[in-house]
C-alpha cells in the first residue's frame, strides 16, 4: 500500500506527520470519491514528486476515470486561479477587482463530477496555494450546497498534512543527496 510506504519514509522527528497522515486518509469520514479526489488534487498541488508518486496509484484505483480527471483538473485550474485571485487581493489598488479576468475557467462549470466534489477539491488546493479569496468562494458554495464545516475541515486537514509531508520528504531527499 502506497500510504504505508509514504508513512515509513517520514523521519522520526516528524512522527506527528506520520500519525496525521494515517489519520486524515486512513480514518477519514469522507466518501471515497471525495477523499481520493482530495488526496490526488492535493498531492499534485504540493509539487512533491514523492507524495504524488506514492499516492497517485491508490487515488487512481479508488476513483472513476471521470473523477480522476476532474481531480487533476481541480489542481490545474486552481494553480492558475490561486495566483490570479491571490494577487488581485494582495494588490492595494482595489481597481484590479473591477477588471475582467479574461481567463478560461470552463472546467469549474462542467467538471465531469458532482459540483460539490470539485468544489471541495478546489478548496483543498486553494488551502495549499494560500488564496483567501478562493477559499472563501469555494467554502461559500459548499456551505450553500449543505456541506458541513466538518467535511470542509476534513479537506483542508488533508491539504495541510500532505503539504507538510511533501515539504519534509523533499527536504530529506535534498539533504541525503548533499551528504
Amino acid at each position: 500500500m502506497a500510504l504505508d510506504e509514504l508513512k515509513s519514509a517520514i523521519p522520526d522527528y516528524a512522527k506527528d506527520l506520520k500519525l496525521n497522515l494515517g489519520s486524515v486518509i486512513g480514518n477519514s469520514d469522507l466518501p471515497q470519491q471525495q477523499l481520493w479526489g482530495t488526496v490526488l488534487s492535493c498531492a499534485i498541488a504540493t509539487r512533491s514528486p514523492i507524495v504524488l508518486r506514492e499516492l497517485e496509484p491508490e487515488a487512481k484505483a479508488n476513483l472513476s476515470p471521470e473523477a480522476y480527471t476532474a481531480a487533476k483538473a481541480a489542481a490545474a485550474i486552481m494553480a492558475m486561479n490561486n495566483v490570479y485571485y491571490r494577487t488581485r487581493h494582495l494588490l492595494s489598488d482595489p481597481e484590479y477587482g473591477n477588471l475582467r479576468a479574461g481567463l478560461r475557467m470552463n472546467v469549474i462549470g462542467n467538471p465531469g463530477v458532482e459540483k460539490v466534489d470539485f468544489e471541495l477539491w478546489s478548496l483543498a488546493v486553494s488551502a495549499i496555494n494560500g488564496c483567501g479569496m478562493c477559499l472563501d468562494s469555494h467554502e461559500q458554495v459548499l456551505r450553500k450546497a449543505g456541506v458541513s464545516r466538518e467535511t470542509i475541515q476534513e479537506a483542508f486537514k488533508i491539504a495541510a498534512v500532505l503539504q507538510a509531508v511533501g515539504a519534509t520528504l523533499d527536504a530529506e531527499k535534498v539533504l541525503a543527496d548533499n551528504a
